[in-house]
């Protein structure tokens, strides 16, 4: 049964042409699933080239929230990972963000109604149940 609380998001951005992650995947994807209550990030998985840089990163945004935590994690990433795709995984984490906010100023503005509401996040129109 799926914990009605956690809710899956994710974010994307295009990674450095020229490096092994670049050449093999040329956009990396950072999938979270949320807590939506608290905006704990109880789950993560990205595509990086190996496993260990992969391994590294969901280690620095498991625990953290998405919200509180935002400015953290970034410094985080700037300070810790000094990979190529350090710029890519921040535009993804900042996406992530900014589709949470939009997730839950949604869910407060239809709570109750069961609708089946449109968001506009960064441009692109995605659906979302309200429950």
């Amino acid at each position: 049964m799926v914990n009605e609380d956690i809710v899956l998001f994710s974010g994307y951005g295009q990674l450095p042409s020229g490096t092994v992650a670049g050449d093999v995947f040329k956009v990396m994807a950072l999938v979270v699933l949320l807590d939506i209550r608290t905006g704990e990030i109880v789950e993560a998985n990205c595509t990086l080239s190996t496993r260990l840089a992969e391994r590294f990163v969901e280690s620095m945004v498991i625990g953290r929230n998405i919200h509180t935590d935002y400015k953290e994690l970034v410094e985080c990433i700037n300070n810790k990972y000094q990979g190529s795709a350090k710029k890519t995984i921040i535009t993804a984490l900042r996406t992530i963000s900014l589709k949470y906010i939009a997730y839950k100023q949604n869910v407060k503005r239809n709570e109750g109604t069961g609708n089946l509401s449109s968001l506009r996040i960064s441009g692109h129109r995605t659906q979302a149940l309200c429950i």
